[in-house]
């Protein structure tokens, strides 16, 4: 994988960023309390900018995205004189391309330092620990979460974060965010699926277990800082300019493709229920594949066919049976029918995304609520054979991703998937001797042209998952994923 290192001489783009034009005064009060930052050892990335904004009087932080205040004087707080704040660049998070976090450090007007904040996962935090401050002279000392980081006054705090957690951050779940689109960048940065799977192939080979050792000390010095309206100007093109370079340097059979459990881990576990979820994360999986229905009584479920055969061998159709009848169902081992707000849970808890696909056109409220009421939007693809759908699903919900599915090899599947508006495009060719075949460099390229993603459905044959792979593709569906983990 290429080596994104700042430090090179010819990173012409860092190096302007660091010649900007400045109040040298106001650089030199920046510096003299810019903080010092403890990294694990092992943490690969490294902060290369700083954005600086002095508080002469309370306001609004113009660069925190989810919103904050400066307070000069707040209730029960010794008055500070004057704040700066830290809007810190780093070029990598381990989950995702690019990462700002903020430190703000209040001085009183005998210059010493009375409190700090910091950024905590979109939110911000005191950074005293039982009240006091870790300082070295007029310098906050913190700690920086492993890959993620986030600030804390001590490593308890990403600890006991982590084992919330059923996978590692750092190492498995590396890459799984591709392009951070932020407000900052979104309207000049795209964020394709093209642009996602670079990112993912890039942190998934630098993917790292924390050693927990925070002796890796570093100063932001004045050589980092800048006024912030110039770091926040810089921020879109670093980040194309990181795109461009990984394009050139990653060939396509290199990406590091979504490994998805079709139904679920369908090889291991009964079709589209939670144990088929847990066991697809237990097997490598990084989605799933789940098929939604809406029962007679309105409630979203989890079913393929349009309907179930109990122990008798009666027939119940999803859309004509209530939720408490289809229940009554033993799918296999013991699962029941889950409804998709259930399986969502699940994801969640198993850190997984959900691809979805909607078998059921009345089934499309119900999935777009659940979706806004779990906040699981971004981590979910909804897919479909109806584009119809797909485009009122895309009117409702414009920044949900959407796949368009075929079956026909005489589909144009750009067209179909610019009319409603898809991110994605998903040929169901595995019913053809070999589908790899036909994801030919003209057909791949042609699709990447019209900045579209590529998912193919499903694969259990060895050679085909790695002919697949080989084509540069952004997700492989199979009933048993562990066969795409040893991709």
């Amino acid at each position: 994988m290429p080596e994104m290192n700042p430090a090179d001489n010819d990173d012409t783009l860092l190096i302007a960023l660091h010649h900007t034009v400045q109040d040298e005064s106001a650089r030199r009060l920046a510096a003299a309390y810019a903080p010092i930052l403890r990294f694990d050892v092992r943490e690969p990335f490294l902060p290369v900018a700083a954005g600086y904004t002095i508080f002469r009087k309370s306001g609004p932080s113009p660069s925190f995205q989810r919103g904050h205040r400066v307070e000069l004087a707040p209730p029960g707080e010794p008055a500070a004189a004057f704040a700066v704040e830290y809007a810190i660049w780093w070029d990598w998070d381990i989950g995702h391309l690019y990462e700002l976090e903020h430190i703000w450090v209040y001085v009183d007007d005998r210059g010493h330092v009375v409190r700090a904040e910091a950024s905590w996962h979109g939110e911000q935090r005191d950074a005293r620990l039982a009240g006091r401050l870790a300082l070295d002279g007029t310098h906050v000392l913190l700690y920086s979460e492993p890959g993620k980081h986030a600030f804390a006054p001590t490593p308890q705090w990403f600890q006991e974060r982590r084992a919330k957690s059923k996978r590692s951050e750092t190492s498995t779940l590396a890459g799984v965010g591709g392009v951070l689109i932020a407000p900052y960048i979104v309207d000049q940065v795209r964020g394709t699926p093209l642009a996602h799977r670079l990112a993912h192939t890039y942190l998934a080979n630098h993917g790292f277990e924390p050693s927990w050792d925070f002796s890796q000390y570093f100063a932001i010095g004045p050589e980092l800082l800048v006024p912030w309206p110039a770091l926040c100007a810089w921020m879109p093109r670093r980040v194309n300019a990181i795109l461009e370079r990984l394009a050139a340097e990653i060939p396509p059979s290199a990406y590091r493709f979504l490994r998805i459990g079709h139904r679920g881990a369908a090889a291991h576990a009964p079709d589209n229920t939670l144990l088929g979820i847990r066991r697809a994360a237990a097997l490598g999986a990084d989605m799933v594949e789940i098929d939604v229905q809406r029962t007679a009584d309105r409630q979203v479920v989890l079913a393929h066919d349009a309907h179930l055969r109990d122990v008798d061998g009666r027939y119940w159709p999803i859309q004509q049976s209530t939720l408490a009848e289809l229940r009554q169902i033993d799918l296999g081992d013991g699962e029941r029918v889950p409804t998709f707000a259930e399986a969502l849970d699940v994801c969640q808890e198993e850190q997984l995304g959900a691809y979805i696909e909607l078998k059921d056109g009345a089934a499309l409220a119900g999935v777009l609520a659940t979706l806004r009421e779990k906040k699981a939007v971004g981590h979910c693809i909804l897919a479909s054979f109806r584009p119809d759908w797909l485009a009122e699903a895309k009117k409702a919900m414009p920044e949900l991703a959407t796949s368009v599915l075929f079956s026909s090899i005489q589909v144009d599947p750009v067209l179909q998937a610019q009319a409603v508006g898809a991110s994605f495009v998903h040929p169901c060719w595995e019913r053809f001797p070999n589908p790899s075949s036909l994801l030919t460099p003209q057909w791949i390229g042609r699709v990447r042209a019209a900045d579209l993603g590529i998912i193919c459905w499903h694969e259990e044959r060895p050679e085909e998952i790695a002919g697949i792979a080989r084509a540069g593709v952004d997700g492989i569906c199979s009933d048993a994923p562990e066969l795409l983990a040893q991709r």
